[in-house]
């Protein structure tokens, strides 16, 4: 449980810390549309040296980044398999009853699994580097037009600032349950499938109690100070674009014309 990143924040002052909210989430989602353009090695040569060099940017362990990945594995092996065996096209490499290895195939899950892993690290780069306030407010901003339709952007983006900062916090109060029950001689690991989803379940009751306690007191905390909604607020903290989040969208823009460049037809 300890090596689920999303929704943690690391501080620091790298340039990627110092870029605009805003700045980041458009970037991160230009770039989860943008990495569907890959077809060929030349691209997604271009998009890991992209994504690496931004991970180095700020200054965060790439180790870090490695162990977040485990929580997914299952989810990214499972659709490289079904490509793997799955996909027609090419040579023939091996076969046996329905399943086919062919070298379209093999190529086809490499591809895939760059695209996972990419956009898995560039979304955990966001989230680290971006406290869950400032991510709120820079989504707040970016909404604002949909006021217009009478959409609730305050209340969305609070909820999902709220999501967003609980997830590494039930994370942690699983991890504690997961002990209190070891220490009482439960064993998570002992069976089989079903013996593991039974010993699962005496970890959800206290879970969702939990869950439901943090939230009454979260309620009891916004109304004690007079929480009304957006309607009316001031900003404490002031979203400021600057040149270094234009230059940002611009290595975004380089980026897409070197992929369109590269793209094999």
């Amino acid at each position: 449980m300890d090596k689920l990143i999303l929704g943690r924040y690391i501080p620091g002052d790298s340039i990627i810390h110092r870029l605009d909210p805003r700045a980041k989430l458009i970037a991160s989602f230009y770039f989860i549309m943008i990495i569907f353009l890959a077809n060929n090695w030349q691209t997604y040569a271009i998009l890991t040296v992209f994504t690496f060099g931004a991970i180095l940017s700020s200054k965060i362990n790439l180790s870090f980044f490695i162990k977040g990945l485990k929580p997914m594995l299952f989810l990214i092996l499972f659709t490289v398999a079904l490509q793997v065996f799955f996909t027609p096209g090419g040579e023939v490499l091996c076969s046996f009853w329905v399943f086919k290895v062919t070298a379209f195939g093999l190529v086809n899950a490499a591809f895939i699994f760059f695209r996972f892993v990419l956009i898995i690290f560039m979304s955990t780069l966001m989230t680290l580097t971006t406290t869950p306030l400032l991510m709120s407010d820079a989504m707040e901003n970016l909404m604002h037009p949909l006021r217009k339709i009478h959409f609730p952007v305050h209340e969305i983006s609070l909820m999902l600032s709220i999501a967003l900062r609980f997830i590494p916090t039930l994370m942690d109060e699983t991890e504690k349950i997961m002990n209190a029950q070891r220490a009482r001689g439960v064993d998570f690991s002992d069976g089989g499938l079903v013996q593991k989803m039974k010993a699962i379940v005496p970890l959800l009751i206290p879970l969702f109690v939990s869950a439901f306690k943090r939230a009454d007191d979260l309620a009891d905390a916004m109304e004690a100070r007079g929480y009304q909604g957006g309607e009316g607020r001031t900003k404490y903290r002031k979203l400021e674009w600057q040149r270094k989040d234009t230059i940002s969208l611009v290595i975004m823009g380089i980026l897409t014309v070197a992929l369109f460049a590269l793209k094999k037809e």
